[in-house]
């Protein structure tokens, strides 16, 4: 079954985006001249980008398979879905559990227009989009299409992958994700992934400057302000640990600590 999204918005292709600027480091090709500048800008003064992207993206894999799987989650909320890579998040957990039902969330019109790739839903299942923007958890959780494809009668997994460094502590960045949890009932799960410079804080640093220099501003977060996003909850072993290091597949890209700058965990709603 497929829900369609919002009408589309204009897209401004001068400005680089978040969204299309890891779908160009990622070799992906929806995206516009400003976002190739900022990204081989930024691939110039940190050459282990795009491994830590790579990185980023297969956490996402590793997880909603092992949630599907291992603990039998069947509902997810995706925020900050970012443009259509294959296997997207849908297209993993349904290799699992054909019934299994998705809502994608993003802010960047650009991404509507390719949604139709995050709406290839199995028949059993159930895939829709919401444009929207995680600042604002009403917008998302009041939204027809979050009401009509997830039940908060089942536990659902609220995946925020790579977003949260855009998210600043002045944003009230705890207090966005409590309210996107509160009405989820215990047994769902929240697995993100949250940017830090301690492994190359000069260099990663230097891509955090590239990334304000293009309007985009992050935040990077120590180990101890990471895990703080999962106080209350449950945690899965390992615990908040650099992305690479989350339960990794044995075939898995040889990576070195030093060249990712993300750590990501994964954590129970209690009962």
């Amino acid at each position: 079954m497929k829900e369609t999204g919002h009408p589309q918005e204009r897209i401004n292709t001068g400005v680089a985006h978040s969204a299309r600027v890891y779908d160009y480091i990622l070799g992906g090709k929806n995206h516009y001249e400003a976002d190739v500048a900022a990204g081989d800008a930024m691939v110039q003064v940190w050459p282990a980008l795009p491994v830590h992207m790579r990185a980023n993206r297969a956490f996402m894999h590793r997880v909603s398979r092992h949630l599907a799987r291992e603990r039998g989650i069947r509902q997810f909320l995706d925020i900050g879905t970012g443009l259509p890579t294959p296997p997207n998040l849908h297209e993993v957990v349904q290799e699992v559990e054909p019934r299994a039902r998705v809502v994608y969330v993003d802010n960047d019109p650009i991404v509507l227009n390719y949604a139709q790739a995050l709406l290839d839903s199995t028949p059993q299942g159930m895939t829709a989009y919401v444009q929207a923007d995680m600042r604002d958890p009403d917008a998302i959780l009041e939204s027809a299409r979050f009401r009509e494809v997830l039940s908060l009668d089942e536990p659902i997994a609220l995946t925020i992958i790579g977003i949260l460094h855009f998210i600043h502590p002045g944003d009230d960045d705890h207090g966005l994700v409590e309210r996107l949890l509160a009405p989820l009932p215990p047994g769902s799960y929240l697995a993100a992934t949250i940017g830090t410079a301690d492994f190359a804080p000069e260099e990663v640093g230097r891509v955090a400057e590239r990334y304000a220099a293009e309007g985009m501003p992050m935040v990077l977060r120590t180990h101890a302000e990471a895990a703080s996003f999962f106080d209350g909850l449950e945690l899965e072993e390992p615990g908040v640990v650099q992305v690479h290091k989350w339960r990794p597949d044995p075939d898995d890209e040889k990576i070195r600590d030093v060249d990712i700058a993300m750590y990501g965990a994964v954590a129970r709603k209690p009962f």
